[in-house]
């Protein structure tokens, strides 16, 4: 028998001073199987960064012709393509390929550096795709902070974000390699 997802909600309050957009986001995230906390939470940053109405989750790990997230515009175009991890050339080219604007949070102690050596020359030729790096320390916090009914502040200012539940406070300073 196949393994369900595990339903995690995310109250989220964003207050992004770099984009002047102060909303409640109430999330409802889908974690699959195979997926780790550290990277649900990864996720959950990534849309804390890029908030908009119409920003949206898909099913992610469970197909290969989605996104970790999108924004599509009215006419059903992919305005923004969100990838969590470290992306295959092949995947980021069909994204940006299929996209206007395209980023990847890419996270890990030694696998990111080690990834991001490999494909820094074949990803350079894409003007629309921005590549962040997420220290292996701050994701770690992220992933302790994980919880199936969670309550965050999210504050972003001059490219630092700040999550704050009741008990953790975590700062990350995403780190822009493309």
């Amino acid at each position: 028998m196949a393994l369900k997802a595990t339903i995690f909600k995310a109250k989220l309050q964003i207050s992004d001073m770099d984009r002047d957009y102060y909303v409640e986001h109430t999330l409802t995230l889908a974690r699959h199987p195979s997926e780790t906390d550290e990277r649900m939470m990864v996720r959950l940053l990534a849309f804390a960064h890029n908030a908009s109405d119409t920003l949206e989750f898909t099913r992610g790990l469970s197909s290969d012709e989605e996104a970790d997230l999108w924004q599509k515009s009215l006419s059903g175009e992919i305005d923004l393509w969100i990838e969590v991890g470290l992306p295959t050339e092949e995947r980021i080219r069909k994204a940006c390929n299929r996209s206007e604007r395209v980023r990847v949070y890419s996270y890990g102690r030694r696998a990111a550096p080690i990834w991001w050596q490999k494909q820094e020359s074949q990803l350079k030729r894409f003007d629309n795709l921005t590549v962040y790096y997420l220290a292996a320390d701050a994701t770690e916090q992220l992933a302790a902070m994980a919880e199936r009914n969670m309550d965050l502040s999210v504050t972003i200012q001059d490219g630092h974000i700040w999550l704050a539940d009741g008990d953790h406070n975590t700062e990350i300073t995403p780190e822009i390699w493309k």
